[in-house]
This record gives structure tokens, sequence and C-alpha cells, in this order.
């Protein structure tokens, strides 16, 4: 084992919980009393600091490790040393046992990502346990098989372990990361049983303290000094997830508290950075900071945005995803008034074509009313798609559509909004869709939304971008990444697009046309015909992606065309209704496999 004597600081547990602990451990918890008994008396329980390596890939199997508190990280083995990171070992579950049981060396090596309490089972006593007790022998296979699938096989539903203790650390000393921390109690108060600690109150604690701080909260929230002092280092040691706090528009530089980054390990916990607001979000602000620092970030303005950046740092913000399907996205804005009125909070948006639009306006801001103003004032009282041009590269020249949108948007950049938000769209000179998460909004929708054919594409850096549907066309896979929480998929587009009564292999002469139109037959264009064809290639990927929504909605739109924008408010009325429909059913949906309390606001 690669555990040096000094790193064993001090008991960890009192020996009179020890049983208590060990009976809650998921591989003793059905356990008689007696069997839990025998198994704490030979509990070793030591102490490990952050960034203290457990054990080594390559070493002998000596003992299984259950994490009392804090978390491990498994990593692969790397000649140069550690590798990727794996996976995480969360408070309650163990590592090790797959050596112990195949009696191979161990595979991979384990580090603490923070301060964390370990109880130590040696091999004897783990045998011992396996000879006279099967049924912990079959708890532990059906453990261990879980986490290979949730490692190997990447399941889209695998759950993320919650961050339980956030340390907060200021910029500078004008930084006012007290007040940000207190609200942030407040709004993970209204989530799990919340505790606020700063340097004063823990004054000259040791670590068995603040285990039992730990312990009794669901989440704790630590305050740094704006400075590297003891209790900043002492704090970042604790850490599962850290939150750099700044006021927007001061000057933009590194955290000098970070260190010099040469403990990789600590690095693997997860690090965003909030941005303070007086009111309205300062154009350009979040740039600067992230020329500095490319991290997540959050923009906080007041009560609202801090109960966001609550559910977002607990893996319970909900991600809204759009896709496309022509004057069938219009039904999302139904969708949005649904969840409005069952007051389900939107915390991440994304979308393609049509769906880009709609969740841009989202994530602007935009409640059910506005959205239904700026869009309808797009695209039904003007045609978008009438600017025609000669036929070099598309039929429409998209100058118009460029107006509209720059009409609607301005020229707001995607990092300024207030909700995280991206698009996609198709890059055809690297063949591959492409996530926009930062530049200007305007410009990255107009590529969303360039038909291949119809809508000229965007030509940007010298590559080419054209809609993101021709690619994938619900995103759900991107927002499982970008969001970490429920995603709700609203899928608009189409299995069967449209048919003709017509039955011919060649293009008709235009009299045959001029006589089916007199005729009443329902003939296609060529609008419909590149629409439809633009999203094609992206059918099957929609179908393997759908499994990634903890909610789908689909709402049935088969009678409205891909381009008919007259159709506007019966498809906004479908989307509505058939999402309040399903929302009833579908809230347990979003937090299948998750211990979670309710977020409504």
């Amino acid at each position: 084992m690669s555990i040096a004597d000094d790193t064993i600081t001090e008991t960890a547990i009192e020996l009179r919980n020890s049983v208590a602990l060990i009976a809650t451990l998921p591989l003793f918890c059905e356990l008689d009393a007696e069997a839990v008994k025998q198994i704490a008396d030979e509990i070793e329980w030591f102490s490990l600091p952050g960034g203290t390596t457990l054990f080594d890939a390559g070493e002998p199997a000596d003992a299984v490790y259950f994490v009392i508190a804090g978390s491990l990280g498994v990593y692969s083995r790397n000649t140069d040393g550690h590798g990727a990171l794996l996976g995480r070992i969360a408070v309650g579950e163990c590592v090790g046992e797959m050596a112990l049981i195949s009696g191979n060396a161990r595979s991979a090596s384990v580090v603490a990502l923070r301060d964390s309490e370990i109880a130590r089972l040696p091999r004897e006593a783990f045998d011992r346990l396996m000879v006279t007790r099967p049924d912990a022998l079959l708890r532990i296979t059906k453990l261990t098989v879980q986490r290979l699938e949730t490692l190997q096989h990447g399941k889209p539903h695998a759950a993320r372990a919650t961050p339980k203790t956030f340390v907060i650390v200021p910029h500078d000393i004008e930084t006012d990361a007290m007040s940000f921390a207190s609200d942030l109690v407040a709004s993970l108060s209204k989530i799990g049983r919340t505790e606020l600690i700063w340097s004063v109150r823990a004054a000259e604690h040791t670590s068995n303290w603040f285990y039992h701080v730990e312990r009794a909260n669901d989440f704790v929230v630590y305050v740094t000094d704006h400075r590297p002092t003891a209790w900043t280092k002492l704090c970042l040691r604790q850490a599962d997830s850290v939150l750099l706090v700044a006021a927007a528009g001061s000057q933009p530089n590194d955290w000098s508290v970070l260190g010099d980054g040469s403990n990789s390990y600590t690095h693997e916990r997860r690090t965003e950075l909030v941005l303070l607001h007086d009111a309205a979000i300062i154009p350009g602000a979040a740039r600067r900071w992230l020329d500095v620092l490319d991290l997540p970030h959050h923009h906080v303005r007041g009560a609202a945005d801090i109960d966001r950046v609550a559910r977002l740092i607990t893996g319970r913000g909900i991600g809204l995803t759009l896709s496309g399907g022509g004057a069938r996205g219009f039904a999302h804005i139904g969708v949005l008034r649904a969840l409005e009125e069952a007051r389900i909070p939107i915390d991440v948006v994304g979308g393609t074509s049509i769906g880009s639009i709609i969740a841009g306006g989202i994530a602007a801001g935009w409640n059910y009313d506005e959205l239904c103003h700026h869009i309808k004032r797009t695209f039904v009282e003007t045609n978008p798609l009438n600017d025609y041009t000669f036929p070099l590269v598309s039929l429409v020249a998209g100058r118009k559509v460029s107006r509209l949108l720059r009409q609607e948007f301005g020229d707001v950049q995607i990092e300024d909004l207030p909700y995280r938000y991206f698009c996609v769209s198709a890059n055809l000179t690297t063949g591959r869709s492409v996530v926009h998460r930062h530049g200007e909004l305007w410009r990255w929708l107009r590529a969303s939304v360039a038909i291949p054919g119809v809508l000229s594409p965007v030509f940007f850096g010298g590559e080419i971008f054209v809609d993101g549907a021709t690619i994938n066309n619900l995103p759900v896979d991107i927002m499982r990444s970008v969001g970490g929480g429920p995603v709700i998929g609203v899928d608009v587009g189409v299995e069967r697009a449209f048919t003709s009564e017509i039955e011919d292999a060649e293009g008709p002469p235009f009299w045959r046309v001029i006589q089916w139109l007199s005729g009443r037959k329902r003939i296609v264009n060529i609008f419909q015909i590149l629409t439809r064809a633009s999203m094609i290639n992206s059918a099957a990927n929609t179908a393997a992606v759908r499994e990634y929504s903890d909610l789908l909605l689909q709402p049935v739109l088969s009678d409205i065309e891909l381009l008919n924008w007259k159709a506007f408010d019966r498809a906004v009325d479908a989307g509505y209704r058939y999402a309040a429909a399903h929302l009833e059913h579908g809230l347990s949906a979003l937090y299948r496999d998750r211990d979670a309390k309710p977020l409504m606001p």
C-alpha cells in the first residue's frame, strides 16, 4: 500500500459509532447485527489527505476500502504515471474488491480527490466474510457489475455522484463572497440540509470535526480567503466542487490561490466561474473572464439566478433540448407554456435548426408571451425565405434571415446569455456537427437553420456551416454532457414529412403541373424536398439518441407542413396540449434513479 505512516493523522471515526457506520454501507446493509459487529472489529480507520495515493496499478491486492467521507478517483494505468480519470468513488462506496476476488494485481490507481476518511477491511477478513456469508459475496458482485457497466458502457442514465462540499473562492478582497455564499446556502437548503463554514467558525477544529459537519448535512459550503492562506488550502482539499466568484466588471486575472497546478489530482474536481452583476448582465464581461479561465460559468443578478446555480452545481438543473422541424418547431413554444404553468424551471437550453432559435429566445430570458411576439414577427408576419437569388449555392440568399435574426437578438454573445445555451450546426468542411457555446448568437442561429440548397451556408473562418439537422436533429446527447442533470427532449422532427398523389419517374412539364394544380392534386415543391432531404441523414441518429432524454415529448404535428409558417397558432397549441397532457406523468422520469427533492421555484 502506498500510504506513508504520517498520512494516518488521527482516528477518523469514534469507535462507538463504527458499528452503526458499517451497517449503512451498501455492502453490509443487509447483514445481521452480529455479522456487522464482527466486521467492525476488524475494520481499520484512517484519514487520507487530498492528492494522496491509496494504491497504484500493479500492486498486489491487500484490502478492500470504503469511503466514509470525501471522494476518491480511479485512474487508468499509464507508462508515464497515472492516466485518465475513469470514475469517482463516492461516500459509502467501496474500491479494491475486484482485485481481491480475482487474485490479480490492482488494475488501476486510486487517489484521494479531496481530504477523505477511509475504512480498510484487510484481505484475511474479507476472505472469511466471503466464505461464511455468501449473500455478501452476491452483494459485492452486483455492485461490481454495476460499476463496470457505468465505466465501460457509458449508460446514458448512469447517475453522477452529487457533490457534497462546495468551496467558494473570492477573486479579490473586494468580492462579496460571503453574501453570495449566504444566498447560495439559502437556495441549497431548498434541496437539502446545508451548512455554511468560514475561517473564524472553523478555527482550530480537527478533521474529525469537519467529518461530522459533512456527515450531518446534505451540503456544506466553505468560504476561503482571497489569498492562499492555510485556511484556503484546507478548504480546497475539502472540495468536491469549486466556485470561483468575481465581480463581472472587475479586471480579469488568474486566481493565485489555486496554485501552480502541480497536483493534478486536486484539479479533477469540478471548477466553475460565477460572475456577479449589479442588475443587468454586462456585455462582453464573460468573454474577458473566459479568455483567462475557460470554465463553465454562471451569471448572477439576483435570487432566481442563485437558485439556478444551486440546481446546476448539484446535478439537478433541468436541460431542455429542442429539435429541428421547420414550421413544426413552433410547437416548442407551446411546450414552454406548459412547462411554465407546471412551474418546471429550465436551467440549460439548446437546440438544432428552428429549435435553436426557440431555445435562443428562452436562453435570453423570454417568457411564453415574449417568445410568441418575437417568433411570430420574424416567421409569420413576413416570409423569411423570399429573398431569392441565382441558385449557385442556394435558392435563397439568406440576407433577410440574417437581418431578422439580428433584429430579434441584437449583437448579444452566447456567453452573455442569462441561461446556459448551445446550438448545433453541421460543418461541411470537416463533415462533423459543431456545438456553438460562444460567439455571436445571431450568426450561429443563422448557421443552424441554413437548410442546404434552400438557404445559403454561413462562411466563417474558412469553413462552411449549414443546418445542424443534417447530422443531429435532437442533440439530447450533447445536453447530457453540457447540463449534467435531467434532460427533457422535445422532438418535432418528422417520420413522414409529406406525400404526393403523383406517380412519375421524371420531372413533369410545366403544362402538366398546371393541370395537376387545377385538379388540386397533392404535389411537392423544391423547398419541401430540400428541407426534408436535409433531415434524412440524422433520422437514424435521432432514434438512437432519444434514450438520452429523461423525458421525451413528441407532439403530434402530421397535419402541419414543414414550411407552413402560417400554421403558427395551430403548432403552438398542439405543442401545449401534448406537453400539458404528458408532463404530469413524465415528472417522475426527470428524477429517475435520483434521490432528489422537488425543485419548483
